[in-house]
């Protein structure tokens, strides 16, 4: 079984370990992290199945991004991580918690991969490494993933981690591009009594840096 642990109980931004990935947190003050963050973000794939309510399109608006995932850090409403190899090396993805609700112990998750770094499970494996810290350190009861209808890679990694599908939410998310017009999602969840998925076991090498 991968090891897991919490580096400190202390931090706002834990590290997490496990499943041949380490999860640190953005950094907005390195211009590495905003370089990767607008990446990420700018990238057609995630552009095709996302529509943010605030476009990040240049340096400075995705360093505003990612102070705005600071602060929802620091009030306790969201949790954001960058995806590395558990050597080390480049981001490989990002994966949050997020809409944090303390008193209904519930949250959703999201996430996205960098082109280079697809094909080696590593949304499957961060979601699981985020997935036991929210139920744990967090102490949350709910876990909700909702993906745009047809995202089937991001259908295989909710049910690979043990999110159960719930249903089809009508026009609940925008359509690509646009926020005069929606489309259906696809609702999956997982709560803390759910048995523990059994993931194969990491790339030898998920970091193609």
């Amino acid at each position: 079984m991968s090891g897991f642990h919490v580096k400190s109980s202390a931090e706002p931004f834990p590290e997490l370990h496990g499943h041949g990935l380490l999860l640190r947190p953005w950094d907005a003050d390195s211009d590495v992290d905003v370089a990767a963050w607008l990446r990420g973000v700018s990238d057609p794939e995630f552009q095709r199945w996302n529509t943010p309510l605030r476009p990040v399109r240049d340096i400075d608006s995705a360093r505003e991004s990612l102070r705005s995932r600071t602060e929802s850090a620091a009030d306790g409403t969201g949790v954001s991580f960058c995806v590395m190899a558990e050597s080390g090396g480049t981001a490989l993805g990002h994966i949050g918690i997020n809409e944090i609700d303390h008193v209904m112990r519930v949250a959703r998750v999201g996430y996205w991969v960098l082109p280079e770094a697809r094909g080696h499970q590593v949304a499957t494996r961060a979601l699981a490494l985020a997935s036991r810290f929210a139920f744990g350190a967090i102490r949350l009861h709910r876990l909700e993933l909702g993906h745009a209808l047809g995202h089937e890679a991001s259908c295989r990694v909710a049910e690979r981690c043990g999110f159960r599908y719930e249903g089809t939410l009508r026009g609940a998310m925008f359509q690509a591009g646009r926020h005069d017009a929606f489309r259906d999602v696809h609702l999956h969840a997982r709560v803390a009594t759910d048995p523990m998925p059994v993931l194969p076991d990491p790339d030898p090498d998920p970091d193609p840096a």
